[in-house]
């Protein structure tokens, strides 16, 4: 049997067998258009929602299905509770005199504030986005980076680098250039999961040649 299983709703089971209902597969729960989530990234919040809307609304709350822009999260994200991400709609007009949006409370007027200009939010693969996080709109993080509790993106992040504060500065690079180069040509997020759970020691242990060798 698997170790992972991309289709569980809620991935994390206690050894006596319960499940954990606060933590769930972004792709197996969550039904928006504008939302496309890789398999195995997940989203932890201490109060759950009870339906896959709420969930959608906890981690998008401007993204509506008349948007514009996209939110698109690669594979083995790991998102913490208050990950929130502030999308594109969210915006006001501020090439005029005033940011009040008049014309959002007419039927008949609100397409032109639909169409603001807007930026998808990109998250690449096997990002950590910790406690409390908020990423602000049509940022794209890279893949392997991580997100420090409590910080504010305000724009983009590189590859296997850490951010923190508000607004989020780098802190660091994870690796060294020539690991972080060959992790972005393995690409092992797109593996099969079997041949990804049969490296898992590698990974685990960080042996970047018995990576590349599997």
């Amino acid at each position: 049997m698997p170790l992972l299983d991309a289709n569980a709703t809620h991935p994390i089971r206690t050894p006596d067998g319960v499940t954990v209902p606060n933590t769930i597969h972004l792709k197996a729960v969550i039904d928006h258009p504008r939302i496309m989530a890789g398999e195995f990234s997940y989203f932890s919040h201490f109060a759950a929602p009870e339906t896959p809307a709420g969930w959608a609304q906890l981690l998008a709350p401007y993204l509506f299905p008349i948007s514009n822009e996209k939110l698109v999260i690669g594979r083995f994200c790991q998102f913490a509770h208050g990950t929130t991400f502030i999308t594109s709609s969210a915006n006001h007009p501020m090439t005029g005199l005033s940011t009040y949006p008049f014309r959002v409370f007419k039927p008949e007027t609100m397409i032109d504030y639909v169409n603001l200009p807007f930026k998808d939010t990109v998250v690449g693969n096997d990002v950590w986005i910790g406690y409390g996080a908020i990423v602000m709109p049509g940022v794209t993080i890279g893949d392997g980076a991580i997100v420090a509790a409590g910080s504010v993106v305000t724009r983009d992040v590189a590859p296997y680098t850490i951010v923190g504060g508000s607004p989020a500065q780098r802190l660091r690079q994870r690796f060294s250039d020539d690991i972080v180069a060959d992790l972005l040509a393995i690409r092992w997020w797109d593996w099969g999961i079997g041949r990804i759970e049969a490296s898992l020691s590698a990974i685990e242990s960080g042996d970047i040649e018995a990576l590349k060798a599997g």
